[in-house]
């Protein structure tokens, strides 16, 4: 047995032999477990829950003893937020946006580039005064270019360790939360740049992109036949290396200069021979700029998923690398030197980590950018290129080839940045203009007081604690009640008040209470005894109540315990007494009515109460072992526990009288009905003399009398309209009847309903009326057509023989009456016959309804949609063809929301799983119309369920470069679309 349990057993040992009038303040003192021993330190090492005077293990072994200062605050040392001496400023990230921070870094140490910018005139007029800065204002930079200046500033004089870029990504439109195409990004912003520039007038700001970046390369075409050569100059701000195939750089800038053959299909058309001839075709590079950008197309189309996918290939590069031999005019010294290596890390297209490696231009050292965090690289850190991957295991990775000194290896690079090596060397002091310089310096104030103030926060919890641990070691010595007065505190007010992280409240006792204001019994487990001293102490200082001294212990609740403790032991030979007392026949009116259902779970139910009061706890302080309860878990076991009925309640009618079914009770003993009393003191009592409810009576005579009266009603019906009850020798419109010209209609509900009444009479309410207004429309008309009733209306009516109208019309009450009529017309014989409705037919109503049941068709929220593949001009439908659960009025917008299982999207990939076709080689079509609109429903598309969808699938193309082009076609992205990116 656990020791809690032990004690608990213990405590209440006595009230096995004391009765409840004889409990004594000694008894209540043992049920509070008074008497059990304090625990002594270094022999008990945690807090015994079950002993009130247990005070080891309650958090105070933090406090005797040396205490480190900084254990007192949870401010970390504001200096960590500053910037360290000859280092660089970080960029937050601010959810997804690593891939602009690394692009920012790897400009900004473009120094011509950070000159030019710093050149730009500000339109910043608004927030200067005289010669400096409005304090009350803070700088919103205007356009792009300002934000980049205040930027670059900050990047550059800050004396913080990071800087926040969130003006410059809201200024773009960028969506923080999404991660995008970081070569993209970096194609747009340049071209953004770059026509945002070309309106100033300094030509060394208006030109500073072109001359950067842009180099020159042509597309050469030579006719094979002829030998004449044409040529179509294009200006480029990177060149894009396909590396699938390749192991180093050089390898990839090869192929993107390799000649091409024009041959067959693809053959070129020669102006000087004036028709199609064999061709060659390649690139030449005229002029390359001062930094030239290298991206690597790691991320390509798979059209076997239909999805990008990352190339994790390793590709060698060198620090110096030599562009002469790819240039066509040569001499012009195109040596270049490695500047930067901007990284991807992770395995998937779709996410990762973005990482540069940037070499400083002024002393030539290499520095690792990741977001907040600047890290130089030197020794063995010097591996460019080289981070790990997230999300993959260390195993799986290739194996990293070896490389020679000045070269590196990476499978994560996606651009190099080159410099040329033989410009003249850049000046190494960019001075910040002034008035960006008095922006910085106002944000360096900033930070320098925000640091003031968390040293002073750090001071004050420093002070904090010290007076904190001078309390603690003098008041914890104390805490022990021994022999001397005591009061309660709950042990965890006294944990909180150890807990060094939360400030201490006021002592709340009212958790711990019973329904008379006293500690309850139960509660002794999570309160501590304490000396009257230290609860004097306690209470003067932080305040609180109510206080639990020796006089709350609360008489009333032991007692009530022990009497529940005593009917529990004597339950079992109680249940023998009145089975035997059972046995025995009552005489006379001596005996008392018990249902059956509580004789027979009396035993069960009493168990229950009586544990329930065992272990009730008062809830009318709304908390339980220190947790509010949740006031709609309250009210609801609330009313579960109404709905269970209580002993003897099962004989109750619903007017809280006698029933008057003896079949469910039965008559007890006087002596037995004593003993249950003892443990439902509150069950209803009916002695046998009680009369059964009267109003019960009345009611069963009543329900009798109609019982009777439905079947006389049900026959006579039955009787009238045999043919119509067993559905026999019925009209049809499509076989005219030869011994009547009239047929009436009624509904096909109201037929079933009366069906349904006549088989079941004393379960149904009779028919008493045709209600046929559901078949006409608001103007009185008929709302069927003669063909639609032979077809598919014929579900919905009933049609009835002349004969059985005329019983129909004695026994029901009609609201309209609908007919058909027969007739001939014209002379010729056979002549032609005529059918006529009374109300005629309303032909707008009827439109209408036909329209709302297409629509109805079309808008469902399950369906099953079978899929045939057509191969040379033939259906085929493979074994396991997929049958796709979908929705008709769900649009694209729709989609994003999370729909609960059963109601998903339509997924067409399921094609593309079951056929081996990729979506963009799918053309579905449906009755010869094609589904070409990916905004359209399916309903709209004329797709209802049960529909076959015909799938032709395209050809592959073979051609490998092609598939950037059929991935914009056929796969269109988002990416940038809505952001100020593509403004321009």
């Amino acid at each position: 047995m656990a020791p809690r349990l032990q004690l608990e057993k213990a405590a209440w040992r006595w009230a096995e032999t004391v009765r409840p009038e004889e409990v004594s303040q000694e008894h209540i003192e043992t049920a509070y477990r008074i008497w059990l021993e304090p625990c002594i330190r270094g022999v008990c090492r945690r807090n015994c829950k079950g002993n009130p005077n247990c005070l080891v293990g309650i958090g105070e072994h933090i406090w005797l003893g040396e205490i480190d200062e900084n254990s007192f605050h949870n401010i970390d040392d504001p200096n960590c937020e500053r910037r360290k001496k000859n280092s660089f400023v970080g960029l937050t990230n601010l959810g997804a946006t690593c891939y602009v921070n690394t692009f920012l870094q790897v400009w900004f140490l473009n120094l011509e580039l950070r000159q030019a910018l710093y050149l730009c005139p500000s339109t910043c007029s608004d927030y200067t005064m005289g010669g400096g800065i409005q304090e009350e204002k803070d700088y919103e930079p205007q356009t792009i270019c300002e934000h980049l200046q205040y930027l670059f500033a900050l990047l550059q004089n800050s004396n913080r360790r990071y800087i926040d870029p969130s003006g410059f990504v809201k200024a773009l439109g960028l969506d923080t939360g999404q991660q995008q195409d970081a070569q993209e990004f970096s194609k747009l912003f340049m071209s953004l740049l770059e026509d945002t520039l070309s309106k100033q007038k300094n030509p060394d700001v208006r030109n500073i992109v072109q001359q950067q970046f842009c180099g020159e390369y042509a597309y050469v075409t030579v006719c094979s036949q002829c030998g004449r050569e044409s040529k179509l100059l294009s200006k480029f701000y990177e060149l894009e290396l396909n590396i699938q195939g390749h192991k180093q750089l050089t390898d990839c800038i090869s192929e993107f200069l390799k000649e091409e053959k024009l041959e067959g299909d693809n053959r070129y058309f020669c102006e000087n021979c004036q028709s199609k001839q064999n061709a060659t075709r390649k690139i030449r590079l005229l002029s390359l700029p001062c930094t030239l950008n290298l991206q690597l197309m790691r991320f390509v189309f798979d059209r076997q998923t239909g999805h990008k996918k990352k190339l994790n290939t390793y590709i060698g590069f060198s620090e110096i690398l030599d562009m002469e031999p790819y240039v066509e005019h040569k001499g012009g010294g195109y040596v270049y030197e490695l500047s930067a290596v901007l990284i991807h890390r992770g395995v998937s297209a779709y996410s990762g980590h973005y990482i540069a490696h940037v070499k400083d231009p002024q002393s030539g050292e290499w520095y690792k950018f990741n977001d907040e965090d600047i890290e130089k690289m030197e020794g063995k850190k010097l591996q460019l290129g080289i981070e790990e991957d997230l999300a993959e295991p260390s195993k799986s990775q290739t194996r990293k080839p070896k490389c020679g000194k000045g070269t590196h290896c990476s499978r994560n690079a996606y651009m190099l940045v080159y410099r040329l090596q033989t410009q003249e060397k850049p000046n190494t002091t960019v001075q910040v203009p002034a008035f960006l310089q008095e922006l910085v310096d106002r944000d360096n104030s900033k930070f320098e007081e925000w640091c003031v103030e968390m040293a002073e926060m750090r001071k004050q919890s420093v002070d904090k604690g010290k007076a904190k641990h001078e309390e603690v070691k003098e008041l914890y010595q104390r805490l022990p009640a021994g022999a001397e007065p005591y009061e309660f505190v709950s042990l965890e007010w006294l944990q909180k008040w150890l807990d060094e992280s939360t400030p201490t409240k006021p002592i709340d006792n009212h958790a711990c209470l019973c329904s008379h204001d006293k500690l309850h019994p139960d509660k002794i487990s999570i309160m501590k005894r304490i000396s009257e001293y230290a609860a004097d102490i306690f209470y003067s200082r932080y305040g609180g109540g109510p206080r639990l001294t020796v006089k709350a212990l609360c008489k009333e609740c032991v007692v009530e315990r022990c009497r529940v403790l005593r009917l529990k032991n004597q339950l079992n030979e109680d249940y023998k007494t009145v089975n035997n007392l059972l046995k025995a026949t009552v005489k006379g009116n001596d005996g008392f009515w018990v249902g059956k259902s509580s004789l027979r779970s009396w035993r069960q139910l009493a168990l229950e109460q009586l544990d329930e009061q065992d272990g009730d706890i008062d809830q009318s302080n709304g908390k339980m072992n220190g947790n509010t309860l949740n006031k709609d878990e309250t009210k609801e076991e609330r009313k579960e526990e109404e709905e269970e009925l209580n002993f003897n309640e099962d004989i109750l009618c619903p007017h809280g009288e006698l029933c008057i079914s003896e079949n469910e009770r039965r008559l007890v003993s006087k002596e037995a009905w004593s003993k249950l009393q003892q443990y439902f003191p509150k069950a209803p009592e009916f002695p046998s003399y009680k009369e059964c409810c009267s109003q019960c009576k009345i009611l069963e005579r009543e329900g009798e009398e109609n019982e009777a009266l439905h079947k006389m009603i049900a026959n006579e019906q039955k009787t009238s309209l045999p043919n119509l009850f067993q559905d026999k020798n019925r009209p049809c419109l499509s076989n005219w009847p030869e011994d009547t010209d009239v047929l009436y209609i009624v509904s096909q509900f109201f037929v079933e309903e009366w069906r349904k009444f006549v088989r079941k009479p004393t379960r149904c309410s009779p028919v008493s009326s045709v209600g046929n207004s559901a078949l006409l429309c608001p103007h009185g008309g008929l709302m069927f057509t003669f063909a639609s009733m032979t077809k598919e209306d014929s579900k919905l009516i009933a049609l009835i023989w002349p004969s059985e109208w005329q019983m129909i019309q004695k026994l029901f009450v009609v609201d309209h009456v609908i007919k058909i009529t027969k007739s001939e017309v014209g002379d010729v014989n056979p002549s032609e016959t005529h059918y006529a409705s009374e109300p005629k037919l309303c032909p707008e109503c009827r439109e209408g309804l036909l329209c709302q049941q297409q629509r109805d068709l079309r808008e469902y929220t399950q369906a099953t949609i079978y899929v045939h593949k057509v191969v040379d001009n033939k259906k085929v439908m493979k074994d396991s063809a997929p049958e796709l659960n979908v929705s008709s009025s769900e649009t694209e917008e729709d989609k994003e929301e999370a729909k609960p299982d059963g109601e998903k999207d339509p997924d067409f990939n399921q094609i593309m799983h079951a056929f081996s076709v990729a979506p963009f080689d799918q053309n579905l079509s449906i009755d010869g119309k094609v589904l070409s609109d990916d905004c359209a429903t399916l309903g709209t598309l004329g797709v209802i369920p049960e529909s076959v969808i015909l799938l032709k699938a395209d050809e592959p193309i073979a051609d490998y470069a092609a598939m950037d082009d059929v991935m914009q076609v056929c796969m269109p992205e988002e990416g940038f679309k809505g952001t100020g990116l593509l403004g321009h």
